[in-house]
């Protein structure tokens, strides 16, 4: 492993722990690849399970095709999920656990199979569905004012902060994933919409980018994993005293409170 990866591995750990973004990554070493930034978030992720971590799924990034034109990218990103990301539906989170979060409304996948790829299908990633539930995704960046590329963010664990699961399973055959519609509130006023197809027109082609990427580093997605298929809206930044709930046409709702 070499000198970088270690080095830029330790730097974003330091402003986890002490709640102080970093200069990005790409205005330091202005040449450093993605696939680099991908070896510094296993690097991190590999410190965290040997701490006593557990990954529990995947999440998907960058989806929005505007999101991807602002950060100069032709591709989504992903990063990985730990069981200490959980917050219960409801829940509260504190403020002071993050530096600048930001909340998503996405379509949560729970898989009953493993999905490796490559070649990995649409078809394959509905089959390996358990089901499906309606997830709020709250980001932070370990990245000064969120002033990041894709190599700053893929790094970062692709901005992973916590997340939480809602609504009611739902098997995948009971709904139409590109018409779901969802409503984001703030505080009980709607601060944005979406639908399923706003998410590379469907999230289950998300996964199916997710399978086959990750196959890159021969890595599976297992079953009894949760995979956040991607935002289906645009970010809110979330503050003290906010409430956030996205409600999911079919899906029902999931919420949280910032304390």
């Amino acid at each position: 492993m070499s000198n970088k990866i270690q080095h830029f591995a330790a730097k974003l750990t330091q402003a986890e722990a002490t709640r102080v973004g970093i200069d990005p990554i790409t205005s330091t070493d202005p040449d450093i690849t993605v696939n680099e930034a991908y070896h510094i978030q296993l690097e991190n992720i590999k410190k965290r399970v040997k701490e006593g971590r557990k990954i529990v799924g995947k999440k998907i990034g960058l989806t929005s095709v505007a999101v991807q034109k602002l950060l100069g990218v032709n591709e989504p990103d992903y990063g990985h999920l730990l069981d200490t990301m959980v917050i219960e539906n409801g829940g509260n989170i504190s403020c002071e656990t993050m530096i600048q979060p930001k909340v998503e409304g996405e379509i949560a996948f729970i898989l009953k199979h493993d999905l490796k790829g490559p070649n990995v299908t649409v078809l394959d990633v509905l089959q390996a569905t358990d089901y499906v539930v309606p997830a709020l995704e709250i980001v932070d960046s370990r990245i000064q004012d969120w002033k990041i590329k894709l190599q700053d963010t893929v790094a970062d664990n692709a901005s992973s902060g916590f997340y939480v699961l809602g609504g009611k399973p739902t098997k995948i055959t009971d709904i139409n994933l590109e018409l779901m519609g969802m409503a984001l509130y703030q505080n009980g006023e709607v601060v944005n919409t979406g639908v399923g197809a706003a998410a590379l027109g469907n999230p289950a082609t998300c996964v199916a980018w997710l399978a086959n990427r990750l196959s890159d580093y021969d890595i599976p997605l297992k079953a009894g994993e949760v995979i956040l298929s991607g935002a289906l809206s645009g970010m809110v930044v979330a503050k003290p005293g906010d409430t956030f709930t996205a409600r999911f046409a079919h899906l029902g709702q999931v919420s949280v409170n910032f304390k």
